[in-house]
């Protein structure tokens, strides 16, 4: 007989997913293991069936999609259910990078469908490295830095991207300044990309790419007026001998997110995440166009389709702060899968956290518990629970920082 569904938090078991770009100790250190050496690039939290949480149902692990595909009006409520079917409409990470993310986009909704369905018409595996669309869900997402954390996202004007270009050596930049000194049009711009995208399977990019990361070297110890940009095209080159990626990035724009600062990244958004530690979450897929800075599979064809090339400055999300000082925060993107409350607890300051809906907690650091009409749940460092609809108003007391990912 299977387990019932709880009217009180169940405690989750969750995955690790050790990408290259993954930091050795920052993960180790948020679920409280010893580091063994090897990257830890991403914590999942959610029922993506790439990587399920399991959730603890009366001593028995239990596949989070499947113990939502049982009951949906008890874990998610009927809203949520009737809105996305019988399945959790996003995903929660934990990123820890060391080293940059590949260059990438994620497909809007139409194009995700369509990308999927054509795949599977034509044979492709799911697990194939060949793969472009992994599911049939987009993919915007929310940043909410833990440390300070590094990337690009957006691109540049033109105008700024010729004035960063002025003065560089090689084949490449000269063709994307010729394209968008002509036309400074959303086509001209997907047209410059192209040539970035092109580079990768030319045979001789690679000492051209090696011209361009000279100059700009020259440049930033001359006393370079884009020295950030400029140290950007190093480090990546350093990190991606030969890439075009490094190149890609002067059309891009560079920022920095302090601690509880966050960024939203609307599917088609070209982007790159560089370094740090952030709190993710973002629509339930794994749909992922790569660019650049990778060994992985690049779809041009598949990315050009997808991206938007309208000149844009990274977006943040709305910030609403609550509690008795403020120390609860909710940040809202322009998506209605998702959003994220934050809080630091303490004895004088509980917190309430969002009362309806499917919730997965995560305690960032110190121990909480977690307060319902059915019982208490304690959660130490890197511990979590999903809270299903079914257990009402939730509380968090004790002392710590703990973030909560709902549906809005």
């Amino acid at each position: 007989m299977p387990p019932s569904i709880p009217s009180a938090p169940l405690r989750l078991h969750t995955a690790v997913q050790r990408y290259a770009w993954g930091s050795a100790d920052d993960l180790a250190h948020l679920l409280q293991v010893p580091p063994d050496g090897q990257p830890m690039a991403e914590l999942w939290l959610g029922a993506h069936p790439g990587a399920p949480s399991l959730a603890d149902v009366d001593g028995e692990p239990v596949d989070l999609a499947a113990l939502i595909r049982r009951a949906p009006t008890a874990t998610l409520g009927r809203r949520v259910a009737d809105e996305y079917g019988p399945r959790l409409p996003y995903l929660l990470k934990v990123l820890a990078a060391s080293r940059a993310l590949s260059l990438q986009v994620h497909p809007k909704p139409h194009a995700a469908r369509e990308g999927y369905n054509q795949e599977n018409a034509r044979g492709v595996p799911l697990d194939s490295p060949e793969r472009s669309f992994h599911d049939d869900q987009h993919k915007p997402e929310m940043a909410i830095a833990l440390s300070q954390f590094e990337g690009l996202a957006g691109f540049r004007s033109p105008r700024t991207i010729l004035a960063i270009l002025d003065g560089l050596d090689g084949t490449l930049v000269d063709g994307v300044r010729r394209q968008l000194t002509a036309d400074r049009s959303e086509a001209s711009m997907r047209q410059a990309f192209r040539l970035v995208l092109a580079a990768r399977t030319d045979a001789g990019s690679r000492e051209d790419l090696d011209a361009t990361v000279a100059a700009v070297r020259d440049r930033l110890a001359r006393g370079s007026q884009f020295a950030r940009a400029d140290r950007t095209v190093l480090d990546l080159a350093e990190q991606h001998p030969g890439d075009p990626g490094a190149v890609a990035s002067l059309l891009l724009n560079r920022f920095t997110l302090e601690p509880g600062e966050a960024l939203f990244t609307a599917a088609g958004e070209v982007h790159a995440y560089l370094s740090g530690m952030a709190v993710e979450v973002m629509a339930s897929s794994d749909n992922v166009l790569r660019a650049g800075l990778t060994s992985k599979h690049v779809d041009e064809e598949a990315l050009i389709r997808c991206a938007s090339f309208a000149p844009r400055m990274p977006v943040s999300p709305q910030v609403v702060e609550s509690g008795v000082r403020g120390q609860v925060q909710t940040y809202r993107a322009p998506v209605s899968e998702f959003a994220i409350t934050t809080a630091d607890v303490d004895a004088a300051a509980a917190a309430t956290l969002p009362a309806h809906g499917p919730r997965i907690v995560l305690c960032l650091d110190g121990r909480i518990d977690l307060v319902t009409s059915a019982g208490t749940m304690t959660l130490d460092r890197g511990q979590s629970a999903f809270v299903p609809h079914q257990a009402g108003d939730v509380a968090a007391t004790g002392v710590g920082h703990v973030v909560c990912a709902w549906v809005p």
